[in-house]
């Protein structure tokens, strides 16, 4: 397929053509570069939604009642899972996909999943490219559910409209979640599997935590509802928390979240273009600067720069 048949097949809302741009974005090809410019000339914006939480916590599961209950309300989502990456294969372990499989046969969602490639905040370095190709793809929602690796999960606050925090009653996860930072990010928290002995302790620690920090009357409180994402309940009391914090930031907010992320996108590019310069550049440079012939910044300053070394 050609290029500009892609984006004409595109900008059509072929799904092939999506799932194409998608595997070429990626795999960071300039093949890619006209769909990404067709998919961010689109005016109307999805929400994007970013699902993050530990690992267990039901992530995957409330993101499939999600899907659900959008689907109810007629609206068309994509769903992009960051799954682990295979230490063998280095390709992505399908299991958010497998637990999506009820939604295969509907046109009006997209599930696809990305490999986090060792990418410490849960995000891979394609990320941002494949959500704005799902932004332009003419969906409501864009839900973006992180691989789940506890401190390092903040990405996800950069790159999404809204973030939603899954926490279970079990193992303190209100107390760590506090202690790692990780409710600074949340702008709606899911306390799932509330049907569990310590589901309203775990609540109770969040409000008192959320009241800690400074705040003042423009301080947005991340509303903390109780779900059993398994059974389905509260899920549309979570989806009306997202929208009321939509409402909250409005459009001046959501643009300035939207700078922030495109900001975010540009720096990641930059620094995967310049690990990878450094991951080709001679050995021998290495080895000088470990015999103590060559100064560390005086190297970097050159790798940075693209000259030689002398």
């Amino acid at each position: 397929m050609t290029s500009p048949d892609l984006v004409a097949r595109f900008r059509a809302g072929d799904p092939r053509a999506l799932a194409r741009a998608i595997t070429l974005a990626e795999s960071g090809l300039d093949t890619a570069r006209p769909v990404l410019r067709a998919a961010r000339e689109r005016p109307d914006r999805a929400v994007v939604l970013g699902v993050t939480g530990s690992p267990g916590s039901g992530k995957s599961t409330l993101t499939d009642a999600l899907i659900a209950a959008l689907r109810v309300r007629g609206e068309r989502v994509a769903v992009l899972a960051v799954d682990p990456s295979s230490p063998y294969s280095g390709g992505a372990i399908l299991g958010d996909r497998i637990r999506m499989l009820r939604h295969h046969g509907d046109s009006g969602v997209f599930v696809r999943s990305l490999a986090s490639r060792g990418a410490l905040g849960g995000l891979s370095p394609r990320t941002l490219p494949v959500l704005a190709l799902l932004e332009g793809a003419g969906f409501d929602w864009v839900i973006l559910e992180t691989v789940g690796v506890g401190q390092s999960e903040v990405d996800v606050a950069a790159v999404c409209d809204h973030t939603l925090l899954v926490l279970t009653p079990a193992g303190g996860d209100g107390v760590q979640a506090f202690k790692a930072g990780i409710m600074e990010i949340a702008d709606v928290i899911a306390v799932n599997k509330a049907d569990l002995p310590g589901a309203d302790r775990t609540v109770r620690e969040l409000l008192a935590a959320q009241g800690l920090g400074a705040h003042d009357e423009h301080t947005w409180f991340a509303p903390v509802r109780r779900t059993v994402a398994q059974a389905g309940e509260g899920v549309e009391a979570v989806l009306e928390a997202v929208l009321a914090h939509r409402a909250h930031l409005g459009e001046e907010g959501l643009h300035a979240r939207r700078a922030e992320r495109a900001e975010f996108e540009v720096r990641t590019l930059v620094q995967e273009r310049v690990l990878k310069r450094a991951r080709e550049a001679s050995g021998d440079l290495y080895a000088r600067v470990a015999r103590g012939e060559l100064d560390a910044d005086a190297a970097a300053d050159a790798l940075l720069a693209g000259e030689a070394v002398r």
